[in-house]
């Protein structure tokens, strides 16, 4: 066999033009990253016009924390370079999030009183990251707002279910993982869908119609509760009753409005716990908050002797 090596580098060469390793060199030959030739005595030789910029790259891949993988798809063309380093970057961003989510959970553990510490410890131990406890709460109101058309929902997610600051302080880790334990309990979700429906539940006829409608009569109230105005009769109100009527197929009536309160959960303690919690986080009026304001202002507008009483 003839020996045409006259224009290539060994691989110590390759080594000191490029400053890699010669150990480092054969590794990345072995994973098939880096073509050589044999001599015929079995010595690897490099191609100088192709190798060292290819090697070149790798080292500069490497540097930046890509693994083998990637790094191959872009010598491959699998995956362009701008590709590749996106993808490492979203990867560093999930990581990075990991990591503040750990630490605010750490002095989050730290800073609590010494009597409350190992429940602390239990409540944060219980929250893998920020993500799992994100897509639980998701997951509980997809159960809880069917069937809700998935841009509304989407819309009531992104005002409703809290995303952590990027660097959040201890408090909002703690209220997050509060929120992620109280959807395990399925109490919450019976009393939730409760308050949502109402009264009467086999009788809606276009759910739909009546989540749409209570959706905007919560907008509505919403901005009453940031003027600090207090729960009464009028135009919000009446929007809320009114589509809770239509989709019964009836009309407001005051003993319509009397129907709505029976079993009432609007009180309940893990219902408010929960909203307090989503505005520990969001520093927003909630979705909770509004419907609360309705509540109460449904209860001022029926005659007190008038209320049924398994109200709470």
């Amino acid at each position: 066999m003839t020996d045409n090596t006259h224009s290539l580098v060994s691989i110590g060469e390759l080594s000191r033009l490029t400053s890699v390793p010669v150990r480092t060199i054969r590794f990345y030959c072995d994973e098939a990253m880096l073509e050589s030739r044999r001599t015929s005595g079995g010595h690897r030789m490099f191609d100088p016009a192709t190798a060292i910029d290819r090697l070149l790259l790798v080292r500069r891949l490497r540097a930046l924390g890509l693994g083998l993988a990637p790094i191959m798809d872009v010598l491959t063309g699998t995956m362009t370079l701008a590709e590749a380093v996106a993808s490492e970057r979203s990867a560093l961003d999930t990581e990075l999030a990991a990591l503040t989510w750990r630490r605010a959970a750490l002095l989050a553990v730290e800073d609590a009183p010494p009597a409350e510490r190992a429940a602390r410890l239990e409540l944060l131990a219980a929250v893998q990251d920020r993500h799992s406890a994100h897509d639980s709460i998701v997951t509980f109101w997809r159960r809880t707002l069917t069937p809700l058309p998935q841009d509304m929902f989407d819309g009531f997610i992104a005002m409703n279910v809290p995303h952590l600051p990027t660097d959040p302080d201890p408090h909002h880790v703690v209220a997050y993982a509060e929120l992620a334990s109280l959807i395990a309990d399925p109490a919450l979700r019976v009393v939730m869908s409760r308050q949502l429906w109402r009264s009467d539940r086999t009788r809606i006829r276009h759910k739909l119609a009546l989540l749409t409608g209570v959706a905007q009569a919560c907008e509505s109230a919403g901005h009453l509760l940031l003027a600090n105005q207090q729960p009464g009769p009028g135009p919000e109100l009446d929007q809320f009753v009114d589509a809770h009527a239509a989709a019964r197929g009836e009309r407001d009536t005051a003993r319509f409005r009397q129907r709505l309160l029976i079993g009432a959960t609007d009180s309940d303690h893990r219902i408010h716990r929960y909203w307090r919690l989503t505005n520990e986080v969001t520093g927003t009026v909630t979705v909770g908050a509004a419907q609360h304001w309705l509540y109460n202002a449904l209860l001022r507008s029926i005659s007190p002797d008038d209320i049924p009483t398994d109200t709470l």
